[in-house]
C-alpha cells in the first residue's frame, strides 16, 4: 500500500506528480543515466541489478533492458556476480562497486586494492558515470521502496 497518495501498485510515475519540480529533475537524471551514460549496457545492467537487490525494490528487480544478449540467464545470476562465468571482469568490477556503494561506501573509498583493479578495468570517465548511475539507482530505488509505490510495475528500458 502506497505511503503517499492513492496510487495503484503498478503506478510508477504518479507519485512524482506530488513533487513536480523534483520529479521532473529526477526524470532528467534518469534519462541521462539510461540514454547518455557511457557504460556499456551489460555493465550498466549488472550494476543496476546489484543495487536493485540491496534496495529490495520490485520495480528495479523487474525492469529489463530490451536488447540482444541480455536474456533472463544474465539477470538470474546477478546475486552470483563474483563467480558466475557469464560476466566479464569489467562487469564484475562494476558489480562490486555497486554492491559496496550500497553497503559500505566508506570501506569502498578506502580500499586501495579495489581502486587498482577498478582503474585497470575502467577509465576515470566510466568510473564517474558508474558512481553517478549508482547514486540514481540507490536513491530512486529506496524512495520507491520506502514509499511503497509502483512495486508491482515492470519496466522496459
Amino acid at each position: 500500500m502506497a505511503r503517499v497518495g492513492e496510487f495503484t501498485d503498478d503506478d510508477i510515475a504518479g507519485w512524482l506528480g506530488l513533487s513536480p519540480t523534483l520529479g521532473a529533475a529526477l526524470g532528467g537524471y534518469a534519462d541521462a543515466v539510461y540514454n547518455r551514460g557511457r557504460l556499456d549496457l551489460r555493465t550498466r545492467e549488472l550494476a543496476r541489478m546489484v543495487i536493485a537487490g540491496h534496495n529490495e525494490c520490485e520495480v528495479c528487480r523487474n525492469t529489463r533492458a530490451q536488447t540482444s544478449g541480455l536474456d533472463e540467464d544474465f539477470y538470474r545470476h546477478v546475486a552470483d556476480w563474483a563467480t558466475w562465468p557469464g560476466y566479464r571482469d569489467g562487469e564484475r568490477i562494476a558489480a562490486e562497486f555497486a554492491h559496496r556503494f550500497a553497503t559500505d561506501h566508506v570501506g569502498l573509498r578506502e580500499d586501495e586494492q579495489f581502486w587498482e583493479r577498478c582503474h585497470a578495468a575502467l577509465s576515470d570517465e566510466l568510473i564517474v558515470d558508474l558512481a553517478l548511475s549508482c547514486a540514481l539507482w540507490l536513491g530512486q530505488g529506496r524512495a520507491l521502496r520506502v514509499l511503497d509505490v509502483g512495486q508491482a510495475c515492470r519496466l522496459t528500458l
